[in-house]
């Protein structure tokens, strides 16, 4: 995220929560940023999942979108709404037209939460090069009445089902080491652990620093230091099995 879209986003948080709950959250994030900065890496190969598609709970289904004309008013105001709503559409205008496919997961045709994919490359510079074959998943979100009922685990498999219909290559996701609903539900989906990183972005340079202290996987990618490139609350199941 840049410079400016973070403090956009600060500023629209703090015109909704106050100043003091804005200083609370600002250092909340120096704290992560200087001590729990890094990332761990995960991986799941696409040709090895056994089943074309993933079993959902009859009241939710899964939609993906290849550009914003598809998606419905509704849909596209919930996406929006949480935070600034024109650094949001300008994010989805780019995503789209980089070839992003968004997804959403459903609940009785509301919106439970979504998330994003991208083949062959990343929107942001990444921890290493894709292959051509390979798609990154990133921004997930699930809204908070749909907060711990294994939403998102749900979604990220049944992404996963579909792009390995149509894709050879690796999926590739990531989480902060401090997100621990985040990382928990990872371990929910076919994705395994690949390693533990941070990087740094210096004159347009991206600086990829590993955990030396870990196992990954010898099939993941070598070492490499310059990377390139108002809602109404409804009353819900647990999904988790």
């Amino acid at each position: 995220m840049s410079i400016s879209s973070s403090i956009s986003r600060l500023a629209v948080y703090c015109k909704r929560n106050g100043l003091r709950a804005t200083v609370r959250r600002f250092g909340l994030a120096a704290r992560r940023a200087l001590f729990s900065s890094r990332m761990i890496l995960f991986y799941c190969d696409l040709p090895t999942l056994s089943s074309p598609t993933a079993d959902l709970p009859s009241p939710l289904k899964v939609e993906r979108h290849r550009n914003q004309i598809d998606l419905s008013k509704q849909d596209l105001r919930e996406i929006t709404s949480f935070w600034n709503p024109q650094q949001a559409l300008r994010n989805i205008k780019e995503r789209f037209e980089l070839g992003a496919s968004l997804w959403l997961i459903k609940f009785k045709d509301e919106l439970a939460g979504y998330g994003w994919t991208l083949q062959g490359r990343t929107v942001e510079p990444h921890y290493f090069r894709l292959g051509p074959e390979d798609v990154h998943l990133f921004d997930f979100h699930v809204f908070p009445q749909y907060r711990g009922r294994g939403v998102n685990p749900l979604l990220v498999s049944s992404i996963l089902c579909s792009l390995a219909a149509e894709c050879r290559g690796r999926a590739f996701i990531e989480a902060a080491e401090w997100n621990q609903p985040q990382l928990a539900s990872l371990r929910k989906t076919p994705f395994h652990r690949l390693g533990r990183a941070r990087k740094r972005t210096i004159l347009r340079r991206t600086i990829v620093y590993w955990d030396q202290n870990q196992t990954t996987d010898k099939r993941g990618p070598k070492e490499q230091f310059i990377a390139t490139t108002g809602r109404e609350r409804v009353k819900i199941q647990d999904f988790r099995t």
